[in-house]
């Protein structure tokens, strides 16, 4: 029975800060991460982690990187223009650089420096879409590019950490050289197989009204199902879950079922994850900590935002956007949210990281989620208006 107070408040943590924050335009996650930090032990504790919420926190972050890879269809990389790549590349390794001088400038071996950098290289395109789609900018040249410079980015962050991980940490006997060419022939023929294990599931439902949500739970047993067998094989779960997402991002057509997968994502898992995460965030580094430490925190918050600016708006001016479209873009390559947090708390798990880096990790989401997308909203109006004079 003692279970079901914590899960209660966290529950009613997720409806009820959801609900207060968004009439003062405070982003759902970020709503999520502060009644985290209000309920948990290092404020006004009124509960703790325990083993199942820990428990649904993990499962929450495999179904928020399966919900990414969900969204990403290879498909569309056929439809890059030229330079995106690059921009990407510049957007990415500035940001990456600077991220590991910080770390390494203040002491952190070069493992911790190094995940500091493939934390700077991600972004969140859920935060971007909103304002450019408010805008009218989405399907625009400059939308696309922002939307595809991001996922390029996402997938890059992770790729690393994969590889730090694996090089740090092996969980597996396989040499590198063939793990990855391993894991990429796998990768494509669950692309293969996994459609019509789903076909298969569908031709033996018999009831109609699926009330028992058959379909749904196959989805639900393939997620798994394959979370499993990266994991034998050697790759961690947020990986996993997001390759587990692109398996099946291109067969999974169905809408309704797609809106089921959403719901108990977005209703239980993610929110779940979000609220633990500020439970396990100790504010009191703002208090008790030196000024060194402090420093570093506003040092690895200034530093990203000023990386991600500079090099998003001088590699969207080297691919022809003009000025104002060019500092739009440095502005949604700002923000850090969904990834950058799924990197930090796994690299947390590992040991590689300490309660310093990770409050600073947060403290980098909250702010850049909040400042983002209010400077996006000024120069989109401004931009959608000499799009419309054109």
């Amino acid at each position: 029975m003692e279970e079901f107070y914590p899960f209660f408040i966290i529950i009613f943590v997720g409806v009820f800060f959801s609900i207060a924050f968004r009439r003062i335009h405070v982003p759902w996650v970020v709503s999520l991460i502060i009644g985290g930090i209000l309920i948990g032990p290092h404020l006004f504790n009124l509960t703790e982690v325990t083993p199942v919420m820990d428990f649904l926190g993990q499962m929450g972050i495999i179904f928020l990187m399966f919900m990414a890879g969900l969204e990403t269809r290879l498909s569309s990389f056929k439809t890059f223009k030229k330079g995106i790549i690059g921009l990407s590349f510049v957007n990415g390794f500035i940001p990456f650089l600077l991220g590991i001088l910080i770390a390494l400038m203040f002491g952190y071996g070069i493992t911790s420096s190094l995940l500091v950098g493939i934390i700077f290289v991600s972004s969140s395109i859920a935060v971007v879409i909103p304002s450019l789609e408010r805008h009218g900018l989405l399907h625009t040249k400059l939308g696309q590019s922002v939307i595809m410079t991001t996922i390029i980015q996402d997938i890059a962050s992770l790729i690393m950490l994969s590889v730090l991980l694996q090089t740090v940490s092996p969980a597996t006997s396989i040499p590198l050289v063939i793990f990855y060419p391993l894991l990429f022939i796998i990768l494509v023929a669950l692309r293969f197989i996994v459609p019509k294990v789903r076909a298969l599931f569908s031709a033996y439902r018999n009831d109609e009204t699926d009330i028992f949500q058959y379909e749904f739970r196959a989805v639900f047993l393939i997620l798994i199902g394959i979370v499993i067998l990266f994991e034998i094989l050697g790759l961690h779960p947020i990986i996993a879950g997001f390759f587990a997402g692109l398996v099946l991002a291109e067969s999974l057509t169905n809408p309704m079922l797609k809106e089921k997968i959403r719901t108990i994502s977005y209703g239980i898992f993610i929110p779940t994850f979000f609220v633990v995460i500020g439970m396990q965030t100790d504010i009191s580094v703002f208090t008790t900590a030196g000024s060194n430490t402090l420093l570093l925190i506003y040092t690895l918050v200034c530093g990203s935002i000023i990386a991600k600016l500079v090099s998003g708006y001088w590699g969207a001016r080297a691919v022809g956007f003009n000025s104002d479209e060019s500092l739009l873009f440095g502005i949604s390559s700002v923000p850090q949210l969904s990834t950058t947090l799924a990197v930090a708390f796994s690299a947390l798990s590992f040991g590689f990281i300490d309660s310093v880096l990770i409050t600073a990790m947060i403290t980098l989401s909250i702010i850049t989620t909040l400042v983002s997308p209010t400077l996006l909203s000024v120069f989109g109006r401004k931009i959608s208006q000499a799009v419309q004079k054109k």
